[in-house]
């Protein structure tokens, strides 16, 4: 017999366009990932796509006033994000994507985004670019401001001209940001790009304008699904597990449904995977 009680669904609600959700690999791996730990005790996930945060908050209310879940996954915090302290007030048990110290009290799954940020940076510095690009994902997002803040100072301990775009983790927001880029006065010889997705639209618009990728812009993408590998040339990436990260998430909130602890889990290292869409500069232009 199972240790865990009444065995309803997971809960995991997601803010995103449905046909951004539908693209994006990020979450259809982290989501396996969930299965994979929560179905050998019989447990379910049940994945609510909404179109905003007010959507959200209303899926909460309601899936704790009919016993709808047994527990949440929460994801894409922000800054005072106010869903631990909602579905803390719901009673109901809650596992945080993100930095413990965003939600203090919750257990958490925490994937260093700025260790992976100064390792990114610190590789691209490495093959000789001087002027790098980040385009990242919602302003409004905590791990976006995280990766933003250790971007700006690993390159300018490094003496790296930083310039700043952000996209909406659509592949269509990727090649505009890095159309605007490329037009840029003093454009980058090199971009990090906050998922897959755009990086996959950032090369799109790269070749549709005759910028060789990597000759004249590197591109980096973030997470590293099987696009990155399978795209021409394939993408270097800022490499995650992800499966392993929805693992973790999934393990940790049926262990919090048994007992409440508020532990923090770190996600296996991050690593920088070299493929063909990175390179050193054809030329170092300060000017």
């Amino acid at each position: 017999m199972s240790d865990f009680p009444l065995l309803r669904p997971i809960g995991l609600a997601l803010v995103r366009a449905t046909e951004i959700m539908g693209a994006e690999p990020y979450f259809h791996e982290f989501i396996a990932g969930v299965e994979r730990a929560v179905r050998p005790a019989g447990y379910s996930v049940l994945l609510n796509v909404l179109p905003d945060t007010e959507a959200e908050a209303k899926a909460y209310r309601r899936w704790s006033a009919d016993g709808e879940v047994s527990g949440v996954i929460l994801v894409d915090l922000t800054v005072n994000d106010p869903r631990p302290q909602l579905v803390h007030s719901l009673g109901l048990p809650a596992i945080v994507v993100g930095p413990p110290t965003a939600a203090p009290g919750f257990r958490a799954v925490w994937t260093n985004d700025d260790m992976a940020m100064r390792d990114a940076v610190e590789y691209l510095a490495g093959l000789g670019h001087i002027r790098i690009a980040h385009v990242g994902g919602p302003a409004n997002l905590l791990h976006s401001q995280i990766r933003r803040d250790v971007f700006l100072n690993e390159c300018a301990r490094l003496g790296i001209e930083p310039i700043e775009q952000n996209g909406d983790y659509s592949r269509e927001s990727g090649g505009r940001c890095i159309s605007a880029l490329i037009r840029h006065k003093k454009p980058p010889t090199a971009a990090i790009l906050d998922n897959d997705l755009m990086a996959l639209g950032a090369l799109d618009s790269a070749q549709d304008l005759g910028i060789s990728v990597p000759g004249a812009l590197s591109l980096l993408a973030w997470d590293d699904s099987a696009q990155c590998q399978l795209s021409e040339p394939s993408l270097s990436a800022v490499s995650h597990d992800v499966q392993v990260i929805g693992m973790l998430a999934g393990q940790g909130l049926l262990e919090e449904i048994v007992s409440v602890s508020g532990q923090s889990i770190a996600s296996p290292p991050v690593v920088v995977v070299a493929r063909e869409s990175t390179g050193a500069p054809i030329l170092n232009v300060s000017s």
